[in-house]
């Protein structure tokens, strides 16, 4: 599975290399976790997300692509984690939260 998982891990980040997105940036905000994580955030990290959306949606409009204006970014870039682990620590809270709270039901 290893030798899967790199390959696939490979061809992500060429696709988004294309439009010059980062993996995290593919998130639902609208998932009540990932909201809340946004909000928590720096505003240097959502002012770059912000900024790496417009640039890839006004991209797809245009059928351009981020390579054409600047070079591709690298795979550790492109799988930088700067949301995920609050994201995952308050999934982890919101669950503790239902374990704790299941004797009201």
């Amino acid at each position: 599975m290893d030798v899967a998982a790199k390959a696939y891990k490979g061809a992500v980040a060429s696709e988004l290399n294309k439009i010059g997105l980062r993996y995290e940036d593919l998130l639902n905000s609208s998932k009540p976790s990932v909201e809340e994580a946004l909000a928590l955030a720096d505003p240097d990290v959502l002012n770059g997300r912000m900024r790496r959306l417009k640039r890839a949606s006004d991209l797809c409009v245009k059928q351009k692509r981020y390579i054409d204006y600047a070079e591709p970014l690298p795979v550790e870039e492109v799988f930088k984690l700067e949301l995920s682990h609050d994201v995952d620590k308050i999934e982890a809270r919101d669950f503790e939260f239902q374990a704790l709270n299941l004797h009201k039901k």
